[in-house]
């Protein structure tokens, strides 16, 4: 049966941000095809080509946001839920937990409601003290107030199950497989296919930038390592990435790249990929890596062990990341051949079709079930304040020591 379904919480579509903005686009020209209606709330600016009214079917509802870090975010979907509640769709997909405050109210309108939990955002060097509190509260109540919780990593749902004992759904993020993407847009930076490592990411500490400049100039690699990305409120963080990058050559800063063509082409062209990311689940830009078969060599946390398994290459240091640029350009065959397996097992576990089919299915359960409350599943809104802050004495207590 076909449902009216909202997504809140991103910066909207065309997806030019992150994980998130991805899933929206993908999985909601899906939902559309299948024959549901689709309503996607935007952050103005998003697209700074205009603010189309649709985009690949989906209904665009563009409303301002307060260009503050900590007040971006909750401002926007503050808006996005009254408009939304004006005409209540059938089912909600509400899009990381920092948005958990506006849970109870569409409880109190009757609309059934999804949260993607998206990947632990308290862990992020971005927040101070305050931010860290405020997103551990926000998980219990995400936990208490929604009425199914989406995890897009088995690390994700383990956490859920051991710090609130609730179950989460498992639906990880997708990507395409990139077969024919061309070459011909490369030379525009100097580059030539196969002669050059990427790493494509926002600029934030925690997914080590720094520490992929670092370990390429400790490295003998002879090719150039491109830096794709940049990121909102992060100039101190890009400032020292430059800094590094100026002690020695071969850094190529390439700023954002909106053209998905070119993106793409750089993805498949690249002799290696370089994941820094340490925080958060499944993370597009690595399964977009590996849908071009290009080989990954990713920073080690169990996240990205559980995508790329026994075919990527790990490091936790600049020393061993200098090791892996090196591999790379010493075995080029055999490093493309690690690419292609990465390909088979993305085939294997991480398709959109089978995503979208999943969220789908959310929504119809949740539609039919309701909101109600999820007996045994209700934690103090406080239990994540008092974990988080014993977790942080803990740290500080092990770095004094």
């Amino acid at each position: 049966m076909a449902m009216r379904i909202a997504m809140f919480g991103t910066r909207g579509v065309p997806a030019r941000y992150g994980g998130f903005e991805t899933c929206v686009e993908e999985v909601g020209r899906r939902l559309v095809r299948m024959g549901h209606e689709v309503t996607v709330y935007c952050r103005h600016g998003n697209d700074p080509r205009g603010e189309a009214g649709e985009h690949l079917g989906m209904r665009l509802v563009h409303l301002p946001a307060l260009r503050r870090k900590s007040l971006e975010t909750f401002s926007h979907t503050a808006l996005s839920v009254g408009h939304g509640m004006r005409r209540p769709p059938d089912s909600a997909f509400v899009f990381n937990a920092a948005n958990a405050p506006f849970l109870p109210l569409l409880r109190a309108r009757g609309v059934p409601t999804v949260t993607h939990v998206d990947g632990l955002e308290w862990q992020r060097a971005k927040w101070g003290g305050a931010g860290k509190h405020y997103y551990r509260a926000a998980e219990a109540m995400s936990v208490r107030w929604s009425d199914a919780l989406i995890a897009d990593s088995r690390g994700i749902q383990d956490y859920y199950s051991h710090r609130f004992g609730v179950d989460t759904d498992y639906i990880p993020y997708g990507a395409p497989v990139l077969r024919a993407a061309g070459s011909d847009t490369l030379s525009e930076y100097g580059l030539r296919a196969g002669h050059y490592h990427l790493l494509v990411a926002r600029f934030e500490p925690e997914n080590n930038i720094h520490l992929a400049v670092e370990g390429y100039l400790a490295s003998g690699a002879r090719h150039p390592l491109v830096l794709v990305g940049a990121a909102p409120y992060a100039d101190s963080y890009t400032a020292l990435v430059r800094r590094r990058a100026s002690r020695g050559h071969g850094v190529l800063f390439a700023g954002p790249v909106w053209d998905q063509r070119v993106l793409d082409q750089l993805y498949a062209n690249a002799l290696s990929y370089v994941h820094g990311h340490s925080v958060g689940g499944t993370n597009p830009s690595l399964l977009r890596a590996m849908g071009a078969a290009t080989a990954v060599s990713a920073y080690d946390v169990s996240f990205n062990r559980e995508v790329l398994g026994p075919y990527g290459a790990y490091f936790s240091d600049a020393t061993e990341l200098a090791e892996c640029f090196d591999a790379a350009e010493r075995a080029p065959h055999r490093t493309a051949e690690r690419g292609r397996l990465q390909l088979t097992r993305l085939t294997q576990y991480y398709d959109w079709d089978r995503v979208a089919r999943d969220y789908a299915d959310l929504a119809e359960r949740v539609r039919h079930t309701g909101p109600s409350p999820r007996a045994g599943r209700r934690p103090s809104l406080f239990a994540g304040l008092r974990a988080g802050t014993t977790e942080e004495q803990r740290e500080q207590r092990a770095k004094r020591e």
